[in-house]
């Protein structure tokens, strides 16, 4: 049996600690700010990390694009040359169209080396959602699975990925245009905060909507703690974009005082997604309930 390789994508928001301790690559999609295009590394600096969201403060508006055709053909074929088969979890189809150039980069490259298997998976999430489904896809490759084995694993896990977002402020959401039907669900309320998931097709929509920053924090609180099963078997995944250490704090004691899990794991919200719902975000995912709900039920 072919030993196995995972991949992601920027959208994983993984961190360079982590690809390396589960031996975890990805693919770079790109992002734009001031003019200037770059690659949507994983390792970015704290840096570079206050450096985008303080230009999204003053203004400055981000653009995104999908991984390249030649990003995924370097990639795969990196892999396939040192003897692996790939399985490789995409953000959300809703969400980027990287997947569906991945689909066909695979096929070509299977193609041209008899006996390669690439799967690539519409993993429904982006952000930590996608991250969490990653780590636990790369523990079956410790455990032995093959390529064909862990994929099926991680379809049937994609959905059990629970997520909940909300965002400071309105206006790059708006500018973004990526949430379903968020000019009806919101009109013109002054201090709205909406509750952002991945639903059950992988699309980014508002489930609620609350008034202020602090209940914003208690309302995914509590649906992280109605969705969680055996959260003392689990990690809490916490992503930000640059929210202050002091909000942080505060939503990881929060989460710690209504959910008894095994660990919060704290990261940023890389430039893809952060290009879409702007500084000050947060969320919070972890496993349970299969996510069933969709836009417009």
């Amino acid at each position: 049996m072919r030993k196995v390789k995972i991949l992601t994508d920027s959208c994983s928001d993984l961190t360079g600690e982590l690809l390396e301790k589960y031996d975890i690559d990805y693919a770079k999609m790109r992002y734009t700010y001031n003019g200037v295009e770059r690659e949507a590394k994983l390792t970015w600096s704290e840096d570079e990390i206050h450096e985008l969201y303080n230009a999204m403060r003053d203004g400055v508006r981000v653009t995104t694009a999908q991984v390249p055709a030649e990003e995924y053909t370097e990639l795969f074929t990196k892999y396939i040359n040192e003897g692996y088969d790939i399985v490789y979890l995409a953000c959300s189809s809703k969400q980027s169209s990287s997947v569906n150039t991945s689909y066909v980069v695979a096929e070509k490259l299977m193609a041209e080396n008899e006996g390669v298997n690439i799967i690539c998976i519409d993993s429904l999430n982006s952000c930590v959602p996608l991250g969490a489904l990653v780590l636990e896809t790369a523990k079956l490759v410790q455990d032995g699975k093959s390529a064909q084995e862990i994929a099926e694993a991680a379809k049937a896990m994609r959905k059990k990925v629970n997520q909940f977002c909300t965002v400071h402020s309105l206006k790059t959401l708006h500018q973004a245009g990526r949430v379903k039907g968020a000019a009806a669900f919101f009109g013109n309320l002054l201090g709205v905060k909406p509750i952002l998931i991945s639903d059950a097709d992988g699309v980014q929509t508002p489930i609620k909507k609350v008034k202020g920053r602090q209940n914003s924090f208690e309302e995914i609180v509590n649906l992280l703690k109605e969705a969680i099963e055996n959260p003392e078997e689990q990690t809490v995944y916490l992503a930000h974009s640059d929210c202050s250490k002091e909000e942080v704090e505060q939503l990881k004691e929060m989460v710690k005082a209504a959910v008894p899990c095994k660990d919060i794991y704290v990261s940023y919200i890389g430039p893809i997604i952060g290009g879409s719902i702007g500084p000050d975000a947060v969320a919070l995912a972890a496993f349970g309930k299969e996510v069933t709900y969709r836009v417009g039920e």
